[in-house]
This record gives structure tokens, C-alpha cells and sequence, in this order.
């Protein structure tokens, strides 16, 4: 039996709060590992690991990075970079030359106004070429543990089909949801959000019928309803562990 979806219109600025709220607790419980899936052991290694991730998959970006971050350890070392040489590393990340620059002006201005230092400030990170609120967020959360919300392309369609925000801005978007959601869980939830996307609720086809959420969810339909189905879509080494939940909740049992 197909998920029955309990969300009443119009819901109220309350009503809203609660139900986000409990759709936090149930992507908590959905993926308690959830974490950045891009490979890094300091701050600048993320920050680096970021500016490559533009319009590419964090997978191709682990592929590039040790080789890249055994060459160039400091933020000097990218000021000084040989172009030539620094796009060759990032080649396969694509727009290689765009994203070299960025990457030899993100090490000139940490060099020279902190120190060779990536600061912990999301005000100061915004100034860095090829860094903005987004990148500046992933850092600030997994870096330096200060709450930060991710909005990505996942995040953004989420939140939007679960009626949390109409934004489209994403810093509306990160403003919208930082009202819904208490501060200490911005930055699990950013990961647990995209997670989510990357695995079940797709852009073109989420599959509805095998998603846990489905009961909180204003949207539940737009993708494939019929569990057999829609199991076949989703996706990752957590799917069985995703899929006995759905079916947890077909059943009438509350997660949350």
C-alpha cells in the first residue's frame, strides 16, 4: 500500500516548523553517516576540493585530488603554480582553466591577506576568488564545525517539493530553511538533503513509493508510487537499509 501523504493546505507558519522539523529527526534516521563525500584532511584541502566540484561529480574529484594535494600542500604553493602544470592535475574536473584560476588567486589571497591561513569566518571566505556562500558553508561545517547550510541543486529541489520555501535564490533559500531548522543541525541536515536527492528523490524520476519521507511530503506523487518499482530506483550502498524503512512506514509504523 502506498504511503498515505498526511500534509493538509494551508499549513501553518507552525504547522511548518513541526513538520520540518520532524523530517530532520527522520533523514537523521535515514543516514546517520551522512557526511561531505569529498575526500580532504584540512581546511584548505576542502576548500580546494570545492572550487573543483563546480559542475562535476565528487567522485571525479576524488580522483584528481591526492595526486593534486601531494603537489601543492600550502596556500603558497598555489600562488606560485605553474599554470600549465596546475591544469594538467585538474584536467578532468573540467572548465580546467577557469577553475585554475580561481585556484592560483584563492592561494594568492590567502597568502596575502591571511597569513597562507583559510579563515574560519564565512564573511572572509566570501571575498576568496571562486569561493562563494555555498562553497564558504561546506567549509565553515566540515571544516571548522560552524553550522552551515549547503544549498546545492539537490538541496534546492528538496526543499522546495517538501514546501519548506518557493525560493529559488539559494541565499533565500539558505535564509528560508535557517528559520525552520534549529542552527545545530544546518550542517548534517545540508548532508543528509543532498544524500537524500543523490539517492531517492531524484530531479526526473524520485521514487515516491520507496521513500521514507513520503507520509511529510506535499509532493508525494510527482515520481514513481508503486514500491516494486520504485525501489529499482533508488540508489547507493545505503538502499536496503532505505528501503526496510519505506516499507517500516507502509506498514503504519512511526519512525519519528
Amino acid at each position: 500500500m502506498a504511503a498515505r501523504n498526511t500534509v493538509k493546505k494551508p499549513e501553518t507558519p507552525l504547522g511548518l516548523t513541526r513538520r520540518a522539523r520532524k523530517m530532520v529527526r527522520l533523514l537523521e534516521t535515514g543516514y546517520p553517516d551522512a557526511h561531505c563525500e569529498l575526500d580532504f584532511t584540512n581546511p584548505l584541502e576542502l576548500l580546494v576540493a570545492v572550487v573543483l566540484s563546480a559542475q562535476t561529480t565528487d567522485v571525479r574529484v576524488n580522483q584528481v585530488t591526492p595526486a593534486l594535494f601531494q603537489r601543492y600542500r600550502k596556500a603558497a604553493d598555489y600562488a606560485s603554480a605553474d599554470r600549465t602544470e596546475l591544469e594538467e592535475h585538474i584536467r578532468p574536473t573540467g572548465f580546467y582553466r577557469n577553475k585554475a584560476t580561481s585556484l592560483i588567486g584563492l592561494g594568492s589571497a590567502l597568502v596575502e591577506r591571511f597569513g597562507g591561513e583559510v579563515p574560519g569566518k564565512l564573511a572572509d571566505l566570501v571575498t576568496l576568488p571562486g569561493v562563494g556562500r555555498k562553497t564558504a558553508n561546506v567549509v565553515l561545517g566540515d571544516a571548522f564545525g560552524v553550522p552551515g547550510i549547503t544549498v546545492d541543486t539537490h538541496f534546492g529541489r528538496l526543499v522546495r517539493r517538501w514546501g519548506w520555501t518557493e525560493e529559488e535564490d539559494p541565499v533565500k533559500v539558505e535564509h528560508a530553511v535557517g528559520k525552520l531548522v534549529e542552527r545545530r543541525d544546518w550542517t548534517l541536515l545540508s548532508h543528509r538533503t543532498i544524500f537524500h536527492g543523490r539517492r531517492v528523490c531524484h530531479a526526473r524520476t524520485p521514487a515516491c513509493g520507496a521513500c521514507f519521507l513520503a507520509p511529510q511530503c506535499p509532493s508525494y506523487g510527482i515520481g514513481q508510487v508503486d514500491p516494486v518499482k520504485a525501489e529499482k530506483l533508488v540508489k547507493g550502498e545505503e538502499a536496503p537499509h532505505l528501503i526496510a524503512l519505506a516499507e517500516r512506514v507502509r506498514s503504519g509504523e512511526k519512525l519519528a
